[in-house]
């Protein structure tokens, strides 16, 4: 009998030995799926948390957009957000922070920073695919355009140089005829003090002499970035001239009563297209 009890005490006992073995591992299974999970989690907050981010506005199409975007996003990367933001495609966006955005630096290296301005310029496909407009025309609106301002000569700053009226030395024009620059200097003309001024043409030298009574100034030809003109309103046969010295118009240095038949020789010469008839 006694032999007989120890096999049925002892049956129950290894029951709960294995039961609680199996209790045992599957709550250590389960705490480590649960730190495992709590461990990835935690991994993903991290990396949110030390991505450093910048916030800009960007500026499209007359409409303001606010962006907030991680600082070491590439150019690229600014391009796809932007056209997720606008639907502008990247490859037709032109970003300009201080410059053309370059697409292989972040925004730290540009140097973006909080409340930063990014232009975008760019059309959307329908936009390209909406325009239909012949060349011819958008020219004759442009110069439509230009028509409606107000003619330079008009404008006060102008006046007061063309209110002295025509110089007596002045060269004399040809109307309807363009000639070479002339082999002796451009004179007889007044600059925005009203004091004579001439120009030189040095092309051995590639610079342009500007002398008025006090000094000569020389110029490089090459650095001058623009040439406009105007006819003078009642002696169309005479333009007044601005040579742009600088990087803006603040920089134009102005000449009155250019005669008319050697504008275009002095454009292309100082422009360098040295078209000489």
């Amino acid at each position: 009998m006694e032999t007989e009890a120890k096999p049925q005490e002892a049956e129950p006992l290894c029951e709960g030995a294995e039961k609680g073995d199996t209790e045992t591992t599957s709550h250590t299974d389960a705490g480590n799926a649960t730190t495992q999970e709590s461990s990835i989690s935690n991994g993903d907050d991290a990396d949110d948390d030390q991505r450093e981010m910048v916030d800009v506005k960007i500026i499209w199409n007359k409409k303001k957009y606010d962006l907030k975007i991680p600082v070491d996003d590439t150019g690229a990367k600014l391009k796809e957000s932007i056209h997720s933001l606008t639907g502008l495609p990247p490859a037709m966006q032109k970003v300009m922070y201080k410059g053309l955005v370059p697409e292989d630096k972040t925004l730290r290296e540009i140097k973006i920073t909080n409340g930063a301005k990014i232009m975008v310029v760019g059309s959307t496909m329908n936009d390209v695919l909406a325009v239909n407009t012949p060349k011819e025309v958008i020219q004759q609106e442009v110069k439509a355009e230009e028509n409606k301002k107000e003619p330079l000569c008009r404008q006060k700053q102008h006046r007061k140089v063309l209110d002295k009226g025509k110089p007596e030395d002045i060269m004399p024009s040809v109307k309807g005829t363009k000639e070479r620059l002339p082999t002796v200097p451009l004179s007889g003309m007044f600059n925005k003090s009203g004091g004579k001024v001439r120009l030189t043409f040095k092309l051995e030298q590639d610079q342009l002499w500007i002398g008025t009574k006090e000094r000569t100034e020389k110029v490089p030809m090459g650095s001058i970035k623009n040439v406009l003109s105007e006819p003078i309103e009642g002696h169309e046969d005479y333009h007044m001239m601005a040579i742009q010295l600088g990087p803006t118009e603040a920089s134009q240095y102005w000449v009155y009563w250019v005669p008319v038949q050697f504008v275009d020789a002095i454009k292309d010469t100082v422009l360098g297209k040295w078209q000489y008839f």
